[in-house]
């Protein structure tokens, strides 16, 4: 997901949330609203989820890692 759509599916979510918990709409569209909710949260925990892995992997790789070396005098 690119973060340009990240951004826009985020502000979509907070859209709903306002409008769900406005209590201002018929429970037909309530359930849609909710439905919509709930699958912009997945995709949304998703691409955060894969972002979180990579920060991961690049922090590890960026590590120094300790090497011993024989030394051939001893």
């Amino acid at each position: 997901m690119s973060e340009q759509k990240f951004e826009t599916s985020m502000q979509n979510l907070e859209t709903i949330i306002k409008k769900l918990e406005s209590g201002d709409v018929e429970l037909s569209e309530a359930l849609e609203l909710f439905e919509k909710g709930i699958g912009l949260s997945k995709e949304l925990r998703e691409t955060l989820d894969k972002a979180e892995q990579k920060v991961t992997k690049l922090t590890a790789e960026s590590q120094p890692k300790e090497e011993i070396f024989d030394n051939p005098e001893e």
